[in-house]
């Protein structure tokens, strides 16, 4: 069993301490750890980012049997729904969440950490609830940007609500190294030089900076966080 790495501090120490092939090794080993723990309790969030499908071909090779789901909102791209609608054809067990409530022209702009609470938070925590999910692992990197810094590779932010994050020590070049390597399919959007994908009037292209740098661009929320990673996920829980 892998000793998870309990600080910030320690998270750190990984980024610079293991080479490319630990990573993964040990990637693999957090995995394969809770899946003996929760079983079919543990599914992995899919966003259809490149982190995201890093950690779907990697809970693949842990267990083909590992389910997922995506939450989509009316606002992503055509790219990304066409490249949704191909995974769940090759992957039948990923379920799509989604949440169809009226909301107030371009919201996005007026308030979007609402738009964000509506669209994307709720459909997590209806997933979570539907699909009897104990740990759920998802593709978070402490090197994206400021605001994913201090977390860590197995939380419990919600209580009975596990947390994994097991490639959260990978640079952003190890991930498309990883991805090369195991021919994993991504989003054709990354091709136009996106670095990091969301709904589409949130997500700019940028010159330089962190990766997350063109999310929210021009708003309070600007690198920010949508509010998956940061608000209560346990149904009928409130920030």
């Amino acid at each position: 069993m892998v000793q998870v790495a309990t600080t910030p501090d320690e998270v750190h120490e990984l980024v610079s301490g293991l080479n490319f092939k630990e990573k993964v090794d040990r990637s693999l080993d957090l995995i394969a750890d809770a899946r003996r723990e929760f079983g079919d309790g543990l599914v992995v969030a899919n966003s259809l980012g490149k982190d995201s499908v890093a950690i779907w071909d990697l809970a693949k090779r842990v267990d083909p049997k590992i389910r997922g789901f995506i939450v989509t909102t009316r606002f992503k791209p055509p790219a990304t729904r066409q490249f949704m609608n191909e995974v769940v054809a090759r992957y039948p067990e990923t379920l799509i969440f989604k949440n169809d409530v009226e909301i107030p022209d371009e919201l996005y702009k007026t308030d979007p950490d609402e738009c964000c609470d509506l669209l994307k938070v709720q459909p997590v925590r209806w997933a979570i609830e539907q699909m009897g999910v104990s740990c759920w692992v998802t593709g978070l990197r402490c090197t994206e940007g400021r605001t994913r810094t201090d977390y860590l590779e197995r939380e419990e932010r919600d209580e009975g609500l596990i947390k994994l994050n097991p490639i959260l020590p990978w640079e952003e070049r190890e991930v498309w190294q990883y991805l090369a390597l195991y021919q994993v399919p991504v989003n054709p959007l990354y091709a136009e030089g996106y670095r990091s994908l969301g709904c589409e009037p949130c997500t700019h292209l940028t010159a330089g900076g962190s990766e997350r740098d063109g999310r929210w661009l021009d708003t309070s929320k600007c690198g920010g966080e949508c509010g998956i990673h940061t608000r209560p996920l346990k149904s009928g829980a409130t920030a």
